[in-house]
């Protein structure tokens, strides 16, 4: 018989520890949490942790959100920004052609995003305009007037009259096509400096100081190097420009060349000479002055016009549109005397007058008033002494005059 078992109990493994029931098995996880969290109580740093622990939260909450928009709306619209981009950006290789599209595309577009207000690509830019400090050029076309040019640039038709003073010799009417001319940079005055100007005498003549004219920015004249501003350090013929500068009142009315010089009938003090330009009449005469009738003598063979009643210094209107021929003092009994040629031979006569409003070569418009009713020269009271002359011989101004 033999002294050694013949078989072997069944032992457990020296690495294996007694077998338990498996709701006794330890839970190493949450154990150690607790004991951590158990560590820091005893250390004070309970509510440190606390904070750090929501900070730490809060810092992963915005980074899901930040990362859910860019994926959803930053990346669609920067799509959008790049193909638009891509589209109008234009290459020294091709050519930009128009870009259309459907109103399906459009919708697209506009449903790419449903975070925020979208909005269709702009393909042009409405840039403010600049101010400008230079002088141009503008060349003139048909059908274009000082008035049509200046509403172009946003001036004064006067700011253009006077910036172009050579071009046009202060008359509207010079202005014709294919001429040159200068648009100032705004309201104001172009001149051209002459030898033995002052900017003080310049400055002064347009209506403004000379700092204006030293401050402007297109001049280019430095106030250190100008000298004596009687005589200032400026080359002669330099163009500066004076802003808000005023040359003055204009004659609009336009000149209008005659076939047949327009002279006076008579003559003395007042004669104007020849006058080769000026308005036409209409061919009709209304009444001269304010009363309509007579308190002197009518027209007859030896008294060649009617005298109209009136006090001293009632209005005296021209009849007709026309040009003055005669004005100033006359030695035939007429005293101060006017007359105004209306063209195709027909003149207007107004005399013993009180004073004279108007002056030789002017244009006169049809019922403006021209001068006071007086009782100069041969006169025994206040009167107006009204003649119509055709071809130089007078008419029964009854026939003509409209009341």
């Amino acid at each position: 018989m033999s002294i050694f078992p013949t078989s072997t109990p069944d032992l457990p493994p020296e690495d294996e520890g007694p077998v338990l029931p498996e709701e006794q098995k330890p839970h190493r996880f949450p154990q150690t949490l607790r004991e951590l969290w158990q560590r820091l109580l005893k250390l004070g740093l309970g509510e440190t942790a606390l904070r750090v622990i929501t900070g730490v939260l809060a810092l992963v909450l915005i980074l899901v959100v930040v990362g859910i928009m860019q994926k959803y709306f930053l990346n669609s619209t920067s799509s959008a920004q790049a193909a638009s981009i891509t589209t109008l950006t234009p290459t020294t290789a091709s050519t930009v052609l128009p870009v259309t599209t459907t109103a399906a595309e459009n919708q697209a577009v506009v449903a790419q995003s449903s975070f925020g207000i979208s909005r269709l690509p702009v393909l042009h830019t409405n840039l403010p305009s600049k101010p400008r400090s230079d002088i141009e050029q503008y060349t003139v076309k048909e059908g274009d007037n000082l008035f049509s040019i200046a509403e172009m640039y946003g001036l004064k038709p006067e700011s253009l009259l006077w910036s172009n003073r050579y071009t046009l010799g202060g008359i509207p009417d010079n202005l014709s096509v294919g001429m040159d001319i200068n648009i100032p940079p705004e309201d104001g005055v172009i001149y051209e400096w002459q030898t033995g100007d002052g900017l003080n005498g310049v400055s002064k003549f347009y209506g403004v100081t000379a700092q204006d004219i030293l401050n402007w920015p297109g001049n280019n004249l430095d106030p250190n190097k100008i000298g004596d501003l009687s005589m200032p350090n400026i080359k002669t013929g330099t163009v500066i420009f004076i802003p808000n500068g005023d040359g003055g009142s204009v004659d609009w009315l336009p000149h209008i060349t005659r076939d047949t010089p327009a002279e006076s009938t008579s003559f003395g003090d007042g004669f104007c000479g020849v006058v080769t330009e000026g308005l036409m009449g209409t061919g009709t005469y209304i009444w001269p002055t304010t009363l309509k009738y007579l308190s002197g003598y009518d027209y007859t063979s030896i008294h060649h016009g009617i005298d109209i009643a009136g006090k001293l210094d009632y209005p005296v209107y021209a009849v007709d549109s026309g040009v003055v021929v005669y004005a100033g003092w006359n030695n035939s009994g007429y005293g101060n005397l006017l007359i105004i040629d209306h063209g195709n031979g027909w003149q207007s006569v107004y005399g013993h007058l009180d004073r004279i409003l108007v002056s030789c070569a002017q244009n006169i418009n049809q019922g403006e008033e021209v001068a006071l009713l007086g009782t100069t020269g041969n006169s025994s009271g206040p009167h107006l002494h009204f003649e119509l002359r055709k071809d130089g011989s007078t008419v029964n101004p009854w026939d003509f005059l409209t009341q």
